[in-house]
């Protein structure tokens, strides 16, 4: 095929020019304005929760922000989503925490409950947990809340991939003391950068914004008491968020459309897809194939489908994996790394909403001969 298929790249749909355009006219294109104040008010209905969001500039700002409000100190260990991406655990560095890894369970791809019992039991003085929702995937929300309520731990919940996903009929997103959504450019709505912290609390939504403007305090001139951050979201940025948020449903089905596609495709491989609990509903923000044991090198069929034009990730590398956190412990159920074979096997496909029926056959039919 000579056009490449891509992974996931934004969709625009116009709506966005308009709320950039009153950005424009109103002269009021710095951090801060209208734009972030509406995106923030929407966010909040959308989620259907009574919620105090804050537009940031990335979700890694969120995430950082959130360690500061959960009160991570220098030498304070911090149990962490393991399979997952850098940016979910960064910020414990920033902060001058230890990352303590926690192994993912097989339906869900997620933080393993039984693993965070044991993490606890092995690190009792943590009081904060770092979740990531892989893929737009829910996690088992029950069980880890109860597991953080027994042991008196902050939840932080990474809802970067998960917008518009939901638990048992709850928006994810909305479970953490403090949660964190993405608009990077390849999540399912974008503002080519940025994100958004969500909390329930009037007064932490405060601290955080007072943190994101440089921690500047109420005088006539510059007074600084604190070390703070240049975090907040652009207002024009916002406005494209704005413009995205109206077509955050369509994005979903589009992408939940394209993961039925692929399941019927696939239906008689030895392979099996991202799996879901019941009563929960992904926003299949990624499309992922998991091959058989002994049936295939994932990277084999990564090369062919970029000699194809067509691109593809691996799964993300489990971070107690990773040689910057060699160091750092790792927390599994009791039995073999779940996370570690996921990723030998795992593999994600193009997901792009933009993608034709033609296209995915292609993909599909790509897929299917690296069996044959």
């Amino acid at each position: 095929m000579e056009k490449r298929i891509p992974l996931s790249i934004p969709t625009t749909h116009g709506e966005e020019l308009i709320f950039v355009k009153e950005a424009f006219d109103r002269n009021w294109i710095a951090p801060l304005g209208f734009n972030c104040d509406e995106f923030e008010k929407e966010m909040s209905a959308y989620l259907g929760e009574d919620l105090r969001a804050l537009s940031l500039c990335s979700g890694t700002a969120g995430l950082h922000l959130s360690m500061k409000l959960a009160g991570v100190r220098p030498g304070d260990v911090v149990l962490c989503s393991d399979m997952t991406f850098a940016a979910t655990v960064n910020p414990v560095s920033y902060e001058g925490g230890v990352q303590v890894f926690v192994d993912s369970e097989r339906d869900t791809w997620n933080m393993d409950p039984v693993a965070l019992e044991r993490a606890f039991g092995k690190y009792p003085q943590a009081k904060v947990v770092v979740l990531a929702h892989l893929y737009g995937t829910p996690s088992r929300m029950d069980e880890i809340l109860e597991v953080c309520r027994r042991h008196d731990a902050v939840l932080i919940e990474d809802a970067a991939e998960a917008l518009s996903a939901t638990y048992h009929g709850r928006q994810c997103g909305t479970f953490g003391t403090y949660s964190v959504i993405s608009f990077n450019g390849n999540k399912i709505i974008t503002t080519s950068g940025g994100g958004m912290l969500l909390t329930k609390s009037r007064e932490d939504r405060a601290k955080a914004f007072k943190l994101a403007t440089q921690a500047r305090e109420p005088a006539p001139w510059y007074q600084h008491e604190q070390i703070g951050y240049n975090y907040r979201m652009s207002n024009v940025v916002a406005g494209i968020g704005r413009g995205q948020l109206l077509h955050l449903d369509e994005h979903r089905d589009r992408k939940t459309a394209i993961f039925r596609r692929y399941q019927q495709g696939f239906r008689d491989l030895p392979l099996t897809m991202n799996p879901h609990l019941p009563d929960t509903a992904p926003n299949f923000w990624l499309s992922c194939i998991l091959i058989d044991e002994g049936r295939g090198d994932p990277m084999a069929l990564y090369d062919l489908l970029g000699r194809n034009n067509v691109e593809s990730r691996p799964i993300w590398k489990p971070m107690h994996m990773q040689p910057v956190f060699a160091a750092n412990d790792f927390v599994t159920a009791g039995g073999e790394s779940v996370g570690e074979d996921i990723f030998r096997r795992g593999l994600c496909l193009p997901s792009d909403i933009k993608m034709t029926e033609a296209e995915q056959d292609y993909v599909i039919g790509l897929v299917r001969s690296f069996f044959d």
